[in-house]
């Protein structure tokens, strides 16, 4: 791994730990981190009340930027995530879902998206 890719890392790790407190902040309980499966990956899978939803946690500059990283292809690997995530724990699997992002940007407080989009 190149030192440039271990910078990122260290990037993205810090921003879902910043992520994650801020969403608990908000009331929020934080069920899995960094959930993978081969069809894709969940930065952060949280859940307040009877909604689970399924976090997107981007570390960029401006909330633009944040947003247009965010591909179809992307999308798509979470939602796949989700339903398995929802498969492999039952008593989860009937509550409706939605995907948020979180974007972390340097000396500014995280900002929430709820609903970022839609799998339509």
């Amino acid at each position: 791994m190149t030192a440039d890719r271990r910078a990122a890392e260290a990037r993205g790790r810090w921003a879902e730990r910043i992520a994650a407190l801020a969403l608990r902040i908000k009331g929020y309980r934080i069920l899995a981190r960094r959930f993978r499966v081969g069809a894709g990956e969940i930065d952060l899978i949280a859940r307040r009340g009877g909604q689970l939803v399924a976090v997107e946690v981007k570390a960029r500059s401006d909330l633009v930027t944040a947003l247009e990283s965010i591909s179809l292809r992307q999308r798509q690997r979470i939602n796949d995530a989700m339903e398995i995530f929802c498969q492999r724990h039952r008593a989860l699997a009937g509550l409706p879902w939605r995907f948020d992002v979180v974007v972390v940007r340097p000396g500014r407080w995280p900002r929430h998206i709820v609903d970022a989009w839609r799998d339509d």
